[in-house]
């Protein structure tokens, strides 16, 4: 399958323009009743390169290069656990980002003075990386910096983590959501297929070492950081207090948005007690919770010790770990919008449950790599083929569906409360399996990839109970892709 061209985003842009009524404010001026199809146009082409250029950011701060660069420094499993679970516990003030950001009057300010510091303070780490090229630093006070810089920058970009994607289920229809997050996210895998070996390449080659090469595409990502929010100012911007009010005048049922009528747009105490009472109540949203939960517990239990387990226990070089990951980037790319099409004709929890259990027994696949040469050209490039091809599924029906049973009232709190409690699982489950794999007389990292997939399958089971509007059942879907057999 071929990626999308550029003249194929624009047309799709078109449809969701030409099918949308939204209601929404100009960021430069008050709220206006309706705005143009070009300023929706607008909005979509710089969301999408909003994406491609946080993918540099977030590829540089996370992912490979950054665990490499600890690996360099000796860093332990357990730290290497801390590193990636930190991300999923920032989560946890995730609804008090959502409090603050529906009390603002600009979805874009508000996360134009979150994500900005969040980003420039990582050139306080990319100054200490080049300290270290003139003075003598410990290894092991390299790593605290590090750990100290990704819970800071962590924690604050979570203030604003449920603004922008409320911020984004304001600007497309919800009919369309799969078409249009394909395409951005087939974007963004694009930029990782691209990016990641030439930054691993650098860093390999550079000639005052892998460390000191980190330090410098450190500070080229943040300026890549600070790009992806230029083009946030392209965007139209949406204001919570009128996106609120509006969730109560589109005419949903109570059933459909979960809420009680009653409520005023802005409630005046705190959002934890106004929208506990209908989000407690909301037994369908309840039960996605749970399989989110314990689906992030599951996976991370094993996932951020891929990559620790090719560069530590067979001992790859990182340009090769990056080329893998590119080959994981490009089968995401070319298979997103494939998903995204496909989500939208039979919807989005029969493919987490259809995909989702490939993706549980795949960590049972990584127990047959080696050091040998079939691992190394066969072995570990289909399996990153495997994981680009599925994951593809399942970041993107995860998103879509949370923005499904997730009411238009309120909705950056249930995403805020959301993100919490899987950023919890998460982080329990990276801190686990960091402790797991120093075991070695209990398996180590092999024995976590087997442990990691029964969690995996116990994970999907709650997704049963999840009622997704116009979502089709199992059974449907076959008939949608094997419309012969049906018959």
């Amino acid at each position: 399958m071929k990626a999308e061209t550029v003249e194929s985003r624009v047309a799709v842009e078109q449809v969701v323009i030409e099918q949308s009524a939204v209601e929404l404010p100009s960021p430069a001026q008050p709220p206006s009743p309706v705005i143009s199809k070009n300023a929706i146009r607008r909005s979509l082409r710089a969301s999408t390169l909003d994406g491609v250029f946080a993918t540099i950011f977030s590829n540089i701060t996370g992912g490979v290069l950054l665990s490499n660069f600890l690996v360099e420094l000796n860093a332990s499993p357990t730290q290497i656990g801390l590193l990636a679970s930190i991300p999923m516990l920032a989560n946890l003030i995730q609804p008090l980002g959502a409090f603050l950001g529906d009390r603002t009057t600009s979805r874009h300010n508000y996360c134009l003075w979150v994500y900005g510091p969040a980003r420039c303070l990582w050139l306080i780490l990319a100054a200490i990386v080049a300290l270290a090229g003139w003075h003598t630093i410990a290894p092991q006070l390299l790593v605290l910096w590090t750990l100290a810089i990704v819970f800071v920058t962590n924690f604050l970009a979570a203030l604003g983590s449920a603004s922008w994607l409320s911020w984004l289920a304001a600007l497309v229809p919800r009919r369309l959501r799969g078409r249009y997050f394909g395409i951005r996210n087939s974007a963004a895998s694009l930029t990782n297929l691209l990016s990641v070996p030439i930054l691993g390449w650098v860093v390999s080659a550079f000639p005052g070492g892998s460390i000191q090469g980190y330090g410098l595409i450190l500070a080229l990502g943040v300026v890549a950081g600070l790009v992806s929010l230029g083009f946030q100012c392209l965007m139209v911007d949406v204001n919570p207090q009128v996106q609120d009010a509006s969730g109560e005048e589109s005419g949903e049922s109570g059933e459909e948005a979960g809420v009680d009528k009653t409520e005023t747009a802005i409630a005046p105490l705190p959002f934890f007690l106004t929208s506990a009472p209908s989000l407690l109540k909301d037994t369908n949203f309840l039960f996605f919770l749970l399989y989110f939960s314990l689906w992030m517990f599951a996976v991370n239990l094993s996932a951020p010790f891929f990559n620790l387990y090719m560069l530590d226990n067979l001992s790859i070089d990182v340009r090769w770990v990056t080329i893998y990951n590119s080959l994981q980037a490009g089968a995401n790319m070319l298979m997103l919008a494939l998903w995204g099409r496909l989500a939208d004709r039979v919807g989005n929890r029969a493919i987490l449950i259809t995909v989702g259990i490939l993706v549980a027994v795949t960590p049972l696949l990584w127990l047959g790599t080696g050091t040998n040469s079939l691992s190394s050209w066969l072995w570990l490039p289909s399996l990153h083929v495997l994981a680009g091809v599925t994951w593809a599924a399942i970041d993107l029906c995860n998103n879509n569906l949370q923005l499904g049973v997730a009411p238009v009232r309120h909705q950056a709190t249930y995403f805020a409360v959301a993100a919490a409690i899987a950023g919890v699982s998460g982080a329990l489950g990276t801190t686990a399996g960091g402790f797991l794999a120093e075991f070695t007389n209990y398996g180590g990292i092999p024995g976590l990839f087997a442990l990691s997939a029964i969690v995996r399958l116990v994970a999907i089971l709650p997704l049963v109970f999840v009622h997704e509007q116009r979502g089709q059942s199992l059974r449907q879907m076959m008939r949608v892709l094997f419309p012969a057999k049906a018959d």
